[in-house]
């Protein structure tokens, strides 16, 4: 099942009540969720509901706006749900395990209901708990939840290949970050870009040079071969950006 992503219908907002409490709240063990223009993405939900009164539901949001009259959710339903209930003091603890969906489709924030570029921002947290016969209670929390772009590099080259030991080899290509407003990867200029290099038979790369992209995102540089192995870029994204990594390409020294 996929996030509903609208628009959060509750009662207005009022202060906390001493009944319930709602804490450890984190999504997705704390990091920011990367999405895509297309790929519904899976992120994990956990937090800690305390009560010492009946409970019909409860449930804890991410969200955009102001609460209570124009707000956005972003975990307005989740795929799964378990809770671990224990008591002490007269209070019931319930320890929450959730999963939401982060669908690009079908998200807050205009053109037609979907995820746009300004929802790549820091969203605040709310919890909110129903009790018997209707009464509620709507808690503003300190968490909060980043969404950022995903971004990736494209057209990854390193020729010639093979190539003789000492001579030059030149690695190009392409940054691009995901445009949620028109759903398309866009070429992403001016990103400083890590040219990475894993020896044959190792599993590890090492940063060998930072390279600037061209205003159009395009990469080039060039480095001497001394070994075989396999070269690619990395991007360690920012703040409304994702990380990510082009595929490698490996190169034959003779």
């Amino acid at each position: 099942m996929a996030l509903a992503g609208v628009g959060l219908t509750a009662p207005a907002a009022h202060a906390a009540d001493s009944d319930i409490t709602f804490s450890n709240v984190v999504f997705n063990n704390g990091k920011p969720i990367v999405v895509g223009i297309s790929a519904e993405v899976e992120a994990p939900l956990t937090y800690t509901v305390k009560s010492n009164v009946a409970l019909d539901s409860w449930w804890v949001d991410a969200y955009r706006g102001t609460y209570g009259t124009n707000e956005y959710t972003l975990s307005g339903i989740t795929t799964r749900w378990g809770c671990r209930q224990s008591s002490a003091g007269g209070y019931t603890f319930r320890d929450c395990n959730e999963t939401i969906t982060v669908d690009p489709d079908s998200m807050p924030g205009g053109n037609g209901n979907k995820l746009v570029n300004s929802d790549a921002t820091a969203w605040k947290t709310h919890g909110t708990a129903i009790k018997p016969g209707g009464g509620f209670d709507h808690d503003p929390l300190s968490a909060t939840v980043r969404l950022q772009r995903a971004s990736r590099i494209v057209n990854m080259n390193a020729s010639p290949e093979p190539v003789a030991k000492g001579k030059p080899i030149t690695v190009t290509g392409t940054v691009q970050r995901a445009n949620w407003s028109t759903h398309r990867y866009d070429n992403y200029g001016g990103r400083l870009v890590k040219l990475q290099f894993k020896p044959a038979g190792s599993s590890t790369y090492t940063t060998v040079k930072e390279v600037t992209a061209s205003s159009t995102g395009y990469l080039k540089t060039t480095v001497t071969a001394s070994q075989d192995g396999t070269w690619r870029w990395r991007y360690s994204g920012n703040t409304t950006s994702g990380a990510g990594n082009s595929s490698g390409d490996s190169v034959d020294v003779q």
